[in-house]
């Protein structure tokens, strides 16, 4: 089983752009891969230059954050207590071109050179922050590219919980699966 955990980072956890329910988000996600130990974890990371596009001060909608090699860049702590830790060989990181947004994961690399598209075989499970944003894009990614998606409803967080819901709604709609 490949599990991306999506930005479940400190600045999506509890920082400058936190999830409603970040924490609970984490920890559910944590119970999960202390549940299994069959799963491949992976994660992707929101890594932005100071100068994104997607921050407001350079006319995008969000506040600053995830900065490259900043505390709200950092995976979730929780995370280090699990067999998985988000290392080298499990992290994947987008949004580090200043000029371009990338919610999506799909063609996020790692520091050798991988990308995260290419290192996952078979179905794809879906955990992580935001529900209608990166989990969505990334989703919605993966399945134009054929492949399997299962997002797990119950290890997402989310910004608001009716876009939620209606998220989680139109991608069964489109043949992605929710559990």
């Amino acid at each position: 089983m490949n599990l991306v955990i999506i930005d479940c980072q400190n600045d999506f956890v509890h920082g400058a752009l936190a999830a409603v329910n970040g924490e609970e988000t984490v920890d559910a996600i944590v119970d999960f891969l202390k549940d299994h130990d069959d799963l491949k974890a992976f994660y992707s990371l929101d890594f932005h230059p100071t100068d994104h596009c997607s921050f407001k001060d350079q006319g995008g909608l969000w506040p600053a954050h995830c900065v490259a090699d900043t505390d709200g860049a950092k995976v979730h702590e929780k995370f280090s207590q699990t067999k998985y830790p988000a290392d080298i060989n499990r992290s994947y990181y987008k949004g580090r071109d200043k000029d371009r947004e990338e919610y999506s994961a799909f063609d996020a690399e790692n520091d050798r050179g991988h990308l995260l598209r290419d290192d996952l075989e078979g179905p794809i499970y879906l955990a992580g922050i935001a529900s209608e944003y990166c989990v969505r894009e990334t989703a919605l990614d993966f399945k134009k590219a054929g492949r399997e998606v299962i997002v797990l409803k119950d290890l997402l967080g989310y910004i608001d919980q009716k876009d939620h819901e209606k998220n989680l709604q139109d991608l069964a709609d489109q043949g992605i699966q929710v559990q």
